[in-house]
């Protein structure tokens, strides 16, 4: 039976990485000694974007770049792995930057500044049209809430499924959970917007506001709740971090492309957990996320889940 390719457009951040690499990480007022420094495409948007197009969606970017070589080199980027760009604006000025420290154990450390996101405030005339022409719509929260919550406007409208990482955690209006039929926090995120620091805790109060929700805990795997149903835990596969930047974006991503080809979520979180795996094994965010063939082959292949240990 030939599959469907699932439908999904990003309204996200595209950032370019600042990223130094150091045994350590420097403490407030330290100087530590890195050794090696890399420029990556980025930003919640792009990495999502790049991880569901890899993963085998077709994949619609809306968002902003600078005018500047970092907005070019993030265009081409996105476009390279096969995400449409006709949506992606140009703003005049800086593209967004992430500032990143990776310690030796693939830690990190992120300071965003946001550059042309800012200017994504709404729908630009021709984005409602793609919105509603996606199967899901991915947000997140690197942008001005006023565009997120347009987006989420127009999916709703339109019957799209809308999946939002409410990352960086801040405070969420009611009116865009309203809107949210998945959102996918780590258990940091889970547990600022509602108090508990107990996973299953804060899954169940989520429940109260949105009707399905993942929670990532790392290497301890990702934890389902939903309305109705009993959660279910899916471990995590195995695996040595080399950095673990874009693991939770390239999670969403390919959850998002199983879960729109229409596997169980139990799975589809199986699946996105081989992604995310060999995301961490590679330097990098964007630069780091598998082919479909590549999560294929871990998930299915015990030889391949033994080589990422």
């Amino acid at each position: 039976m030939t599959r469907r390719a699932t439908a999904i457009t990003v309204l996200g951040s595209t950032n370019m990485d600042l990223v130094a690499y150091t045994p350590t990480a420097p403490r407030r007022g330290e100087t530590v000694m890195g050794r090696a420094f890399r420029t990556v495409p980025g930003g919640k948007g792009t990495n999502q974007a790049i991880a569901a197009a890899r993963a085998g969606g077709l994949v619609t970017m809306i968002g902003a770049v600078g005018d500047d070589d970092f907005g070019s080199r993030l265009r081409e980027a996105l476009t390279g792995a096969g995400v449409d760009t006709a949506a992606l604006r140009t703003a005049h000025g800086p593209s967004g930057t992430a500032h990143i420290v990776v310690d030796d154990d693939g830690g990190n450390s992120i300071v965003v500044v946001p550059g042309a996101n800012a200017t994504v405030t709404g729908l630009a005339p021709g984005d409602e049209k793609r919105v509603a022409a996606a199967d899901t719509l991915l947000t997140q929260l690197e942008l001005p809430m006023p565009g997120v919550l347009a987006g989420a406007r127009a999916a709703r409208a339109h019957g799209v499924r809308t999946i939002l990482t409410p990352a960086p955690a801040q405070p969420l209006p009611g009116e865009l959970l309203a809107l949210t039929d998945l959102l996918v926090p780590n258990e940091h995120e889970a547990a600022a917007l509602t108090g508990e620091r107990d996973p299953r805790r804060a899954a169940r109060a989520l429940l109260d506001q949105v009707p399905e929700v993942v929670v990532t805990l790392g290497a301890a795997g990702s934890l389902w709740a939903a309305r109705g149903a009993e959660p279910v835990t899916v471990p995590a596969v195995p695996v040595r971090a080399v950095d673990t930047t874009a693991a939770g974006d390239t999670f969403v991503g390919a959850l998002a492309v199983a879960h729109g080809e229409g596997r169980p979520m139990p799975e589809a979180m199986a699946w996105a957990s081989a992604a995310a795996a060999l995301a961490v094994r590679r330097p990098g965010a964007s630069s780091s996320m598998p082919t479909r063939d590549e999560i294929d082959a871990l998930h299915t292949d015990p030889a391949s889940q033994k080589e990422a240990r």
